[in-house]
């Protein structure tokens, strides 16, 4: 792919500022009170950039960004430190500025709650209704075991005693909640209390990857508060400090945690990230998480109180100025900057490794920030398994809610397919199970490189969809796969879908194709039985097959072309291990399919046996 290409491939994947642009919003972070704040959270990230604090954003510094740029929609954060601490005058004149701004689509305010009372609510109800309210706390007492005051003592009663009044009041707000170590091991009870809390609507699950970070955070004063006391026996300069998690241990949280809120039934009435937006890109919908969007960190920016703009509050300052926004005047200065700034250079770099990724689709690249504070590169190779990983575990949620084995399952991996449609697949598993349904001739032509189509030629082609009760069946089913596709019809009970034998199309200039099987299970339970089967295959032939040939396990989706609906699916993909040794892999390909079917003829789906790849106490 020549350098244009690879340019092109990660504009879409991380899109430039359009100076001209107005369809979409830019999001800018207002640091009320910079890194000032009332608590003192052992792993705050702000306190760690040492910055300025005392210092107040005035109400003409919030209506500098709506000037700034111009008949753009803004989505505007109130943040801090706590935004709270800058008073209720200073809140009151900042809402009415921002009230009275026709491109501000939206206002949310980021809190920890703990100074929330009556007269801050009528303020908020009088000077802005539409404000969106998010509250910090780490799921249960347990898990706010860094969130605490200066003297070292929690807040989550003070939290608490805060939703209990946004409830009495007819407030909703979302939950964030930062995955310390505090919450692993828990995350069915974690997300059993958030919503418990009437007040609660969303919950926005945010990782806590301090793995780099080696000192802690300078002191004002040689008197350490309790707080920092508690900080300092955290941390090492040889080790991860002892709230951080990582990735592996962030994910399965986050994937268990989604099985019990569908399982109890919170999805009704309370969304959770980053689940529903994974949800939402499987599904080919946009999300506005900017983790899951190719609206990332050069449509996010921030603004502190003396006057610094920059990027993205969770990016390394001062790397991140952008300039003073006194001196910003415009769209394309904003837009300038960027483009002049090494750390925007570096951030586009890393898209590079995202181009010819198979999740691309779906992650679209997680957040830069996090992967650009990795210590080593193979910390980023973490951040993209742990991204693999959610996916592929939120796929198989999708695919078989309730059932736990479809999110713990380490074997199955989202494999959407380019072409894989059935004109009427309700139509289709019915006439499997129906010795009596009709059944017409089928159209079976061969290709001189082993195709059996519709038209006979090589390269994926139209092939009629029949069942082992149609007199063709034996004939319409190439060679080389029939051992699986046997074994999966007659010992399984499984509904096949597709099958292909693998083709090299030596001379032609068509990619080759591997070898593979596709089921249809008939319900979530029979879903979730082939899965563990199919796990306890990959699982008993694993070291065994011959090294150019890899046995991958899938999930993805088939399209009905006539209802438009998606059915899930189970694929049996052999692969080459290496992708240019096709020659080999060829060569070696009978070998394993035999070593697979034995594995299959070994085992049989049951719902009672779990897949062998689940492991329990991963740190979850």
């Amino acid at each position: 792919m020549t350098s244009t290409a690879v340019d092109e491939e990660i504009e879409q994947l991380y899109r430039s500022l359009n100076p001209t642009e107005l369809d979409s919003a830019v999001s800018v972070i207002v640091k009320l009170r910079g890194e000032t704040c009332d608590i003192d959270c052992v792993y705050c990230y702000e306190k760690r950039k040492e910055s300025p604090g005392g210092l107040r954003i005035a109400a003409d510094q919030v209506g500098r960004i709506t000037e700034l740029f111009g008949q753009r929609p803004l989505a505007v954060e109130l943040h801090g430190g706590e935004p709270l601490t800058i008073g209720k005058v200073g809140m009151r004149a900042i809402l009415q500025e921002l009230a009275v701004s026709p491109t501000v689509v939206r206002v949310s305010m980021q809190t920890n709650a703990v100074a929330l009372d009556d007269e801050w609510l009528d303020l908020f109800e009088d000077y802005y209704p539409q404000l969106k309210l998010g509250v910090s706390l780490d799921g249960d007492a347990h898990g706010n075991a860094w969130r605490v005051g200066y003297d070292g003592a929690p807040v989550y009663p003070r939290v608490v005693a805060a939703l209990e009044l946004l409830a009495l009041r007819g407030w909703k707000v979302g939950i964030i909640a930062t995955v310390t170590s505090a919450l692993l091991g828990r995350p069915e009870a974690v997300i059993d209390h958030l919503a418990s809390f009437d007040a609660v609507n969303a919950v926005k699950f945010a990782p806590c990857f301090d793995g780099a970070v080696r000192r802690p955070t300078a002191a004002d004063s040689s008197r350490l508060p309790g707080s920092r006391v508690l900080q300092r026996s955290a941390v090492s300069d040889q080790a991860a400090p002892a709230w951080s998690v990582t990735p592996d241990q962030f994910t399965e949280f986050v994937l268990r945690a989604g099985a019990r809120w569908v399982e109890a039934g919170y999805h009704r009435r309370m969304s959770l990230e980053p689940v529903v937006s994974t949800i939402r890109r499987l599904r080919g919908l946009p999300s506005g998480y900017c983790h899951f969007s190719d609206l990332k960190c050069q449509h996010v920016f921030t603004l502190y109180p003396d006057g610094r703009f920059g990027g993205c509050d969770e990016l390394d300052w001062p790397a991140a100025e952008l300039g003073g926004l006194e001196r910003l005047d415009s769209p394309a200065a904003v837009s300038a900057a960027q483009l002049a700034s090494p750390l925007n250079q570096r951030l586009r770099s890393l898209m590079a490794k995202c181009v010819g990724c198979s999740y691309r689709d779906t992650c679209v690249g997680g957040c830069l920030a996090t992967r650009l504070r990795a210590a080593e590169p193979e910390q980023d190779e973490d951040y993209c398994a742990h991204r693999m990983r959610l996916i592929d575990g939120v796929a198989g949620l999708l695919a078989a809610p309730g059932q736990v084995g479809a999110v713990t399952c380490r074997t199955l991996r989202w494999r959407p397919r380019v072409v894989n449609s059935m004109r009427d697949v309700a139509a289709f598993t019915r006439r499997w199970d129906d010795p009596a349904a009709e059944r017409a001739p089928a159209r079976l032509v061969h290709s001189a490189y082993g195709n059996i189509n519709t038209v006979g030629l090589p390269g994926i082609h139209e092939a009629d969809d029949l069942d082992p009760r149609h007199p063709q069946w034996d004939a319409a089913i190439e060679p080389g796969v029939k051992p699986l596709v046997n074994l999966a019809v007659a010992r399984w009970n499984a509904i096949t879908y597709d099958s292909c034998a693998g083709h090299a199309y030596d001379g032609l200039e068509l990619d080759p194709r591997i070898r593979q099987l596709g089921i249809i299970p008939r319900g979530r339970r029979e879903y979730q039985a082939v899965a563990n089967a199919l796990c306890r295959v990959a699982t008993n032939v694993a070291g065994q097959l011959p090294s150019p040939v890899a046995l991958v396990i899938g999930r993805a989706e088939l399209q009905c072309e006539s209802a438009g609906t998606r059915s899930p699916v189970l694929d049996l993909r052999l692969e080459p291990s290496c992708p240019s040794a096709w020659q080999d892999y060829f060569a070696h390909l009978d070998a394993a399919t035999a070593l697979v079917a034995e594995a299959m003829r070994m085992t049989r789906p049951q719902d009672a046996e779990p897949c062998p790849c689940r492991q329990e106490g991963r740190g979850a």
